[in-house]
């Protein structure tokens, strides 16, 4: 992979959505400076702070500079979005507005593990995705659906909490 690739990794994945390549290229960089050796880290501190205060505050989503996301990456409306840096995201996903996608508080004060996510996962708008959960991969879950267990691969989910509604053919065209 080439480093100017890895800027623009998720250019086409978001062709017409100028705010998904904006967020995710500012992302992509953040994700530089934070892996850099420690002096580069250092000078790179302006960055971060500007990267959470442009990306977070203004434009509405938390996306932290070491959550783990593929390629592909695709923001629809990406106000409200909300993923836990500690969450696992695969390539070729799709993320729309005001979702949740993190950890839970446990009984004895401590949290969970994060979910982790899937290649090929289309995640409708107002979803909540929490707990220690796994999505396989060419999932898709409907909007407003709530995910606190893991879901199979190849399959379309819908609820509160989300239930399976039909499996999903690779062999159909334009399943994904």
């Amino acid at each position: 992979m080439t480093f100017c690739y890895y800027f623009f990794q998720d250019y086409s994945a978001n062709i017409g959505n100028t705010k998904g390549r904006l967020v995710l290229f500012l992302f992509r960089l953040a994700q530089i400076c934070r892996r850099a050796p420690k002096p580069i880290l250092i000078l790179s501190i302006p960055y971060l702070i500007f990267y959470r205060i442009v990306v977070e505050w203004i434009l509405g989503i938390e996306l932290p500079w070491n959550t783990s996301i593929g390629s592909g990456l695709k923001l629809y409306h990406g106000q409200g979005l909300v993923v836990n840096d500690h969450s696992i995201i695969g390539s070729n996903c799709t993320l729309r507005h005001n979702t949740t996608i993190g950890h839970k508080e446990l009984s004895n004060g401590t949290f969970s593990a994060s979910p982790i996510i899937g290649d090929n996962v289309d995640i409708g708008s107002n979803v909540a995705i929490i707990g220690p959960v796994t999505i396989g991969d060419n999932v898709i879950i409907g909007a407003g659906s709530v995910v606190v267990k893991s879901l199979e691969s190849n399959a379309v989910y819908a609820g509160n909490p989300a239930k399976l509604i039909k499996k999903i053919s690779l062999d159909t065209p334009h399943a994904f």
